[in-house]
């Protein structure tokens, strides 16, 4: 199992080829590639890079899927026995990022694994042309 802990969006993740996370929201427009150069950590099959604090000529590139809203936050302030009760919603503005692939000194070490629907054959429709 390859992994990667990198720094994006204020915070830091534990990623992997072929899934997606929410972060904060990017600078960049949606389905278009990001690449993250902030690696922190790399672990390829039990064999651990760690940086100081990054690892030099690593990437973390992945694909911005779409930019959308997180839930609701309700921040409800109130003094007691003063008659003040202030409501406050908030939604974090999130991108959603598919990890495409992790390399280090521009050698790719894992990939998103490839989809089942991607690599199956395409089904014709059947037609009933038998004479009985």
């Amino acid at each position: 199992m390859t992994y990667a802990i990198i720094e994006a969006g204020g915070t830091q993740l534990k990623v992997e080829p072929g899934r997606f996370y929410d972060i904060n929201l990017l600078p960049v427009e949606a389905e278009s590639n990001y690449t993250v150069d902030k690696v922190l950590l790399v672990n390829n099959d039990d064999e651990i890079t760690v940086g100081q604090p990054y690892i030099e000529g690593a990437t973390v590139e992945g694909t911005v899927l779409r930019h959308r809203r997180g839930k609701k936050v309700i921040v409800y302030k109130m003094q007691p026995k003063k008659k003040t009760r202030k409501k406050r919603g908030h939604r974090q503005e999130l991108s959603r990022l598919m990890i495409n692939s992790i390399s280090i000194g521009g050698s790719v070490i894992a990939t998103a694994p490839e989809t089942a629907a991607a690599t199956a054959p395409e089904t014709t429709e059947m037609t009933d042309d038998s004479e009985e």
